[in-house]
């Protein structure tokens, strides 16, 4: 680690704006974790193809390998396969400069760096400085700081440039005790370059933006900054790459949720406009993208779910048949004594709209030979709770056999608020390979639905199972047990915010229905730590980036 600390003392001259001669491509690509061979390609096939339109082309964080790559960076094949694909790579590049985010190894220490390409050689590593070790990401388990910090010299055109390479994390140096970028100033850094695995989050582009600015601002120096695209098991990266020129202003914005590749002059003083993406699209959009990558990267193509006729299954219905394609997207409405008819109707009616293929099978007999069979030692009916949660694991049951049996990965339909209180049945209703809507609450759900049938014009989610009360329907006349409008704003700030008791009740909730909520939190972890994975797209969802004892009894 650089001995260097912050110092607030430059401020350039206002007027002294850099202007530099030069064109970038953003190559924003979509890798697998660990597909060293077709990321290779993917690269290899962008420099063929584009070398001679641009001067330098950028790639995002560990393009190379994958991110997160997790406990494969402790395998010394994997490391070493990634150094050999790299020298590959290096060996095609004739016409341009290229930077683009792998790993390194050197005196048993393993870099998250950038490797900066020109004429056939690795001309320089720029190791990451800062190793996040919050929320979901863990780098520190892995890599070692960064040594140094310097600017990369290189000369195109007949200009020498120094350009402030820098990885990620390092650009929200405010943080941490070291100001990377002032560093690379000091050094004679006149671009920046930040190379990014950056996940979605709602409105995290603008959050980007607003930082990049500010240190835009302050140093007068243009900006580059290029991020992964791509779903990895519970994280989405959103892409949507920028260039800011040294006046401030943002000149180019590139694609949302998918690959792209694009090339800007750093000379153009075209202003570009953020148009900004309706929260509801955004979630639409990284959700889908989320899971058909989870899909395609883990080899399968077909999908089962449960249909009830409720809003959730509704709802990751309709994101499913845009991931997969209705075709692929088998639906089985599992009726019991207590399914309404209308929900029967409803559950058709929604495999109709989206024209996936739909069955319908009761679970009356096979329910009933259950208690049959149990009733000699125990008797199941006088139990309520064991009654219900026996019809939804009967469900998770025959899900799971049909999903073994078609080859398909079946989709789990919980909602986060759901999954937060514990609402919810271990081998039942839990069951699947991954949570579609498990990182989002019931209002954003229903919001959600709404958005979808506006979005496309027709009502494609039945009206009646967005507007009708929502109800498991295990028992006679059952309705789920909360006011979602009021519970659903209060988890989210017990798990995104983390308020304790007296914030909340500071808030304007009752202290009883805090007490309750906390409680049920705390008692459903067991079940969270055996739910599926689900696709994050919040700041804090159930998920590598929360990790709380089953065992606890702090109250508080």
């Amino acid at each position: 680690m650089t001995s260097c600390q912050r110092d607030n003392s430059i401020s350039p001259n206002d007027s002294n704006f850099e202007t530099i001669n030069l064109k970038v491509a953003f190559a924003q690509i979509n890798p697998i974790v660990g597909d060293l061979i077709g990321n290779t390609k993917k690269i290899l096939d962008i420099i063929t193809l584009n070398s001679k339109n641009c001067d330098i082309i950028i790639f995002p964080e560990m393009v190379l390998t994958g991110y997160p790559a997790q406990d494969l960076l402790l395998e010394a094949q994997f490391i070493k396969f990634a150094q050999n694909q790299l020298n590959e790579i290096a060996d095609s590049v004739k016409y341009c400069i290229v930077i683009l985010g792998t790993i390194r190894y050197q005196d048993n220490m393993l870099f998250n760096t950038a490797a900066v390409i020109e004429n056939r050689q690795i001309i320089r590593y720029v190791d990451k400085v800062f190793l996040p070790t919050y929320d979901i990401f863990d780098e520190d388990r892995y890599f070692h700081s960064a040594i140094q910090i310097e600017p990369v010299n290189i000369e195109i055109n007949g200009e020498k440039i120094n350009i402030g390479v820098h990885i990620c994390e390092d650009l929200w140096d405010s943080k941490y005790d070291i100001n990377v970028l002032q560093n690379l100033v000091e050094k004679g850094a006149n671009l920046f370059i930040n190379l990014s695995a950056s996940p979605f989050s709602l409105n995290r582009l603008e959050d980007r933006i607003e930082i990049v600015k500010t240190k835009v601002n302050q140093y007068k120096k243009p900006f580059i900054y290029c991020n992964l695209v791509g779903g990895q098991d519970e994280l989405v990266f959103d892409g949507q790459s920028f260039g800011i020129n040294s006046k401030g202003d943002l000149i180019h914005v590139c694609a949302s949720f998918k690959e792209s590749f694009e090339i800007i002059d750093l000379k153009n003083e075209n202003k570009a406009k953020l148009i900004s993406m309706p929260e509801n699209e955004q979630l639409f959009s990284a959700i889908s993208l989320g899971l058909k990558d989870y899909f395609y990267k883990t080899g399968h193509q077909k999908a089962v779910l449960g249909l009830s006729g409720g809003i959730d299954s509704a709802l990751t219905c309709a994101i499913a048949v845009k991931s997969l394609g209705s075709k692929n997207v088998h639906g089985f409405a599992l009726p019991s004594k207590f399914s309404s008819k209308h929900s029967i109707n409803d559950a058709e009616k929604l495999a109709k709209n989206f024209g996936i293929n739909f069955s319908k099978i009761s679970i009356n007999n096979i329910h009933s030979q259950f208690l049959d069979s149990l009733s000699n030692d125990i008797d199941v009916r006088t139990s309520s709770v064991a009654m219900e949660n026996l019809q939804a694991r009967i469900r998770g049951n025959m899900l799971m056999t049909i999903s073994n049996q078609i080859n398909a990965l079946l989709l789990n339909t919980s909602n986060k608020t759901e999954i937060a209180l514990g609402y919810s049945t271990l081998y039942g209703d839990m069951c699947g390979a991954i949570g579609v809507i498990s990182d989002l609450n019931k209002s954003q759900v229903y919001s959600l639905s709404k958005w979808i049938n506006n979005h496309f014009g027709e009502e494609l989610i039945p009206v009646n199972s967005i507007t009708k009360q929502p109800s498991a329907e295990l028992k006679p006349n059952q309705t789920d047990p909360f006011n979602y409008d009021e519970i659903s704003p209060m988890v989210e700030s017990v798990i995104i915010e983390n308020k304790h008791l007296h914030q909340l009740v500071k808030q304007g909730y009752d202290k009883d229905d805090v007490l309750d909520v906390l409680r049920k939190i705390r008692l459903s972890e067991f079940k969270r730590k055996q739910a599926p994975i689900g696709i994050r797209v919040s700041l804090k969802s159930f998920g590598s980036g929360r990790r709380y004892p089953i065992i606890n009894q702090f109250k508080g």
